[in-house]
């Protein structure tokens, strides 16, 4: 961006300093935690400095509908007779003060010395609609009383008619405060209403709370203490959207309340008893240390710990030092741990398990005299003391297997990950949110997403360096350059002025509510308005100023990174999960439909989320993020690095791996978005797409040019993508049944196997007269020494025997030994292994397996939220799971199920296991 000349080079520099104080903070994020410092730089040195010490002590913003302070010292745009609505929600409520004349203004709130009331200004339509939609609200009240013999109730808080048509009442009944909620199961005055204690309503500040939770328990809380609760019948959809939003009194005047508002907020879902002390903490209460820790005790869940103890310790145990030798395939011995039955069954020595008497079992017996494990890593001590403790207290097992694959990971903890653009996530984003198309510089100047656990968009794998934020600069600079800046800043205001009124922080707000994803901070305000003023100041014109604050916001940790408010709340906020969904869906920003749903409290509800994933998956979008998630799946993006023996493959070449890729792609599409079939299925369609060259290597008769829809049901051994070449080409040159087999066994059947051990001869043994690959495995698996893994993925590429390392399908191999495409595959959690006699039979056998379409739903969920998935997700995975396949299986329905499940919804720290 080039500034105009009469700018001088001290404010030049202090607008390169505004700048920097946002772009910086890319260097100190912690990629592994959410944490982030805020630095500055001065003369040249990058200086840390403290957070606001407020940051700890913040309100609870999400879900707010209307705010009001009634604090004029605070700089609030507040009249002698009208009361803003501070939330920020579109459409706000203000409040028009019917008598100014009986109310006094302080620093600290607003008196209400006579009868008077204060009145919504215009609809409250938007209110009323987003707690209908939510099923479920928050009305707080930090309040005054001037006496407590004020009784009617006097209303305090009303949306109603009259004395007996409501929708919501907070009011005063002399001593005590009640509430009184319409429901379809109430009276039209919400009767019977909920009442509080004796004593409370007194005259002094007081937090008072009322909610309502989506289940319809409906709590009331005074000074963070609960005072009352029951359960309401019915729901709020018969709620009248006209009632007028009331302070102090009720809408004919005949209820009037007095003493002191100090704030009233409501909101749209249900705050959590930590969310109301927050509020209360935030204005200063203090809460009852004794009574909290009370609380707390008697609020502790009973878990049996005997069942916490096996899947916290003993089942990783027994995954990482037994399976590998004693799991379904192997079972030396006869013995299969894995599975809870044949487990408590024992193996040809006799009891391994007896519950509650360690010394009468084999398992203890082997694992204290060291002789098991026979081989690796042995037990140590605390985790010797721990099998111990199990088998003393009963072997308590729940489930009815160990899947390995759980424990395949390190732990079993959900880290919490802040989570980079990925390079395709910023080109989109940076598209959808100012329309300029950075395609061929991003792709050029930043540096390659690697796989990291399958995938290109793994959190913990998307570091930043310096790099990065020269790239990110270097961008910025190039699409600020490229905007219309007059033109995009139309969208956020219609006046072209920088100076600090309320339109100019309107805009900025406005601007950068859109390209950051959600609300500014107020010191994001004040950052991004001072470049304007700064700019404003030194003599610069309005399209220079806005052109630096986008630049500096397009370089901001929250365009750069998706960064969530992770303080402990249960549920994301709503412009988080706006961001979730479009990024899961589209891996891109909210659109203006999202971002509006977004501010009016429309994402709370699993309904709601639904619906716009429906929408959301209409859009080509959609379409491009899901091909995005199977080239990673599949890794068939390495094709364009393969180069095969060209005396053994001359016909392989670039243009015929690009094909390769081009097949599995427009294969997915056709079964997942023109067919609409199940996601399995995408193991034995019978439908592929080939270009000539393709076709001729397949045996097909070409039709014509470019890529073309093949028919392939006469064709036994070519349907689904296994036996596609993007997949088969997996095997090397020499077809090998170690990569194949393991391909099948980690990313189709979601199963788990060691890693070789050190010092072990790995060079691949070549095929000869006699000898064919086959029967090189078969001989792997017949050692002592190599058979306990090789048996559990070697066999699944036997079906696969007949194609050849890029993909041909031959009888026999090059030294005439014959190829068979028989075999058998044994499907974990399974006793007994599945034979099949064609590739055909092995496709069909997969396409119905149930462990493998859980396969598939763990893959897509995986990409969706970035990170690997570990033993405390299951059960989560499992209900989506479960769900999609109730509705079709599509990758439709799997994908609505993950982003409308608590996977997407709560927050990460929210999902962390038991460790």
């Amino acid at each position: 961006m080039t500034i105009s000349s009469d700018l001088s080079l001290a404010k030049i520099l202090a607008i390169v300093l505004l700048k920097r104080a946002i772009v910086v903070p890319l260097l100190c994020l912690d990629l592994h935690r959410i944490r982030c410092l805020t630095f500055v730089v001065l003369g040249g040195a990058i200086c840390p400095v403290n957070p606001p010490a407020e940051a700890a002590e913040a309100r609870v913003t999400r879900g707010v509908q209307v705010l009001y302070t009634f604090d004029q010292a605070a700089g609030v745009d507040h009249t002698k007779d009208v009361v803003r609505d501070l939330a920020g929600v579109a459409s706000p409520i203000d409040l028009k003060i019917e008598n100014p004349n009986s109310v006094r203004w302080s620093s600290g709130g607003l008196t209400i010395v006579k009868g008077t009331t204060l009145r919504s200004i215009g609809s409250t339509q938007r209110l009323a609609d987003s707690l209908v939609n939510s099923g479920s609200l928050t009305l707080e009240a930090w309040i005054t009383p001037a006496n407590d013999r004020q009784k009617g109730p006097a209303r305090i808080v009303s949306m109603s008619t009259d004395a007996n048509q409501r929708n919501l009442t907070l009011g005063q009944d002399q001593n005590r405060y009640e509430v009184r909620l319409r429901s379809s199961t109430t009276s039209s005055n919400g009767i019977p209403s909920l009442v509080g204690l004796g004593g409370s309503a007194l005259n002094k500040r007081t937090h008072v709370v009322y909610t309502l939770s989506k289940q319809g328990q409906a709590k009331l809380y005074v000074n963070g203490e609960q005072e009352a609760s029951k359960r309401l019948g019915g729901n709020i959809s018969n709620w009248n959207g006209n009632f007028p939003l009331l302070l102090a009194n009720e809408a004919n005047g005949n209820r009037p309340w007095l003493g002191e508002l100090h704030l009233v907020a409501i909101y749209q879902r249900a705050l959590s008893v930590q969310e109301i002390r927050q509020n209360f903490q935030a204005d200063g209460g203090k809460l009852d240390p004794e009574l909290l820790a009370m609380e707390l005790e008697s609020q502790r869940p009973a878990v049996d710990p005997r069942t916490r103890d096996f899947e916290v310790h003993i089942a990783p145990l027994l995954s990482k030092h037994c399976l590998d030798c004693h799991g379904t395939t192997t079972k030396e011995g006869g013995l299969d741990l894995s599975l809870r039955a044949a487990a408590m069954a024992g193996g040809e020595s006799g009891n391994t398990i007896v519950p509650g008497k360690p010394e009468e079992s084999l398992l203890w017996e082997q694992v204290a005299a060291g002789d098991m494990p026979p081989e690796g890593e042995p037990l140590a001590d605390a985790e010797k003391q721990l099998l111990r403790k199990w088998l003393s207290e009963g072997a308590i097992w729940s489930g009815e297997m160990i899947d390995q694959a759980l424990y395949a990971k390190a732990g079993s903890k959900v880290d919490v990950f802040v989570q980079r653009l990925t390079v395709d996530e910023y080109i989109e984003t940076v598209r959808a949110a100012v329309g300029i198309d950075i395609e061929a510089e991003a792709r050029r100047m930043l540096p390659r997403d690697l796989r990291a656990d399958g995938f290109t968009n793994t959190a913990y794998n998307l570091n930043v360096d310096l790099k990065h934020v020269e790239a990110y600069a270097q961008l910025a600079n190039l699409i600020v350059d490229r905007l219309d800046i007059p033109k995009f800043a139309s969208r956020f205001t219609k006046k072209q002025t920088l100076n600090t009124d309320a339109s100019a922080r309107d805009f900025v707000e406005s601007m950068g509510e859109w390209l950051l994803r959600g609300p500014l901070t107020k010191r994001e305000e004040v950052l991004y308005s001072g470049i304007g003023t700064t700019v404003a100041s030194a003599g610069g014109s309005f399209e220079e100023g806005v052109a630096l604050m986008i630049e500096a916001m397009l370089q901001s940790p929250r365009f750069i990174y998706r960064i969530e408010d992770q303080r402990g709340e249960e549920r994301i906020g709503e412009y988080e999960m706006a961001s979730r969904l479009s990024y899961i869906i589209w891996g891109g920003p909210p659109d203006p439909n999202l971002m509006q749903a977004a501010s009016s409290g429309q994402l709370g509800s699993r309904q709601q989320i639904q619906k716009q994933a429906e929408r959301m998956l209409t859009d080509p979008r959609a379409v491009r993020r899901s091909e995005l998630f199977v080239s990673n799946w599949l890794d068939v993006d390495r094709l364009a690095n393969m180069q095969p023996d060209a005396e053994r493959f001359p016909q392989w070449n670039a243009e015929l791996a690009a094909d390769m890729r081009a097949e599995s792609l427009a294969f997915f599409r056709e079964i997942v978005w023109t067919q609409k079939r199940p996601l399995s299925d995408l193991f034995n369609a019978k439908v592929t797409f080939a270009t000539p060259r393709l076709a001729e290597l397949y045996g097909l008769e070409p039709k014509g040019a470019g890529l073309q829809r093949y028919d392939v049901s006469d064709v036994p051994s070519r349907g689904g993508l296994l036996t596609q070449g993007s997949l088969l080409t997996i095997g090397g040159d020499g077809a090998s049944m170690v990569t194949r087999g393991l391909f099948v066994l980690n990313d189709v059947l979601r199963g788990a196997v060691g890693e070789p051990p050190p010092g072990l001869d790995l060079t691949p043994v070549p095929s000869r007269p006699g000898l064919s690959q086959r029967t090189v495995a078969e001989m792997r698996i017949a050692a002592d020494s190599c058979g306990g893994c090789h048996t559990k993925f070697e066999p699944l590429a036997f079906g696969l025997e007949q194609f050849d390392g890029i993909g041909a399908r031959h009888e026999s191999d090059e030294y005439g030994n014959a190829l068979r495409e028989d075999g058998e595959v044994l499907f974990p959690g399974n006793a007994k292994a599945v034979k099949y006699k064609s590739s055909a039979e092995l496709m069909d056998l997969l396409a119905t397996s149930e462990r493998v379409r859980e396969t598939v739903t763990w893959k897509v969920a995986q990409f969706a939220i970035g990170r690997p998935l570990v033993a405390s997700d299951a059960q989560q995975i499992r209900e989506i799971h479960q769900e999609s396949q109730r509705n079709g299986g599509t990758y439709q329905s799997l994908m609505t199920a993950i982003v409308s499940s608590e996977l997407v919804m709560r927050q990460r720290s929210q999902l962390s296991a038991i460790d």
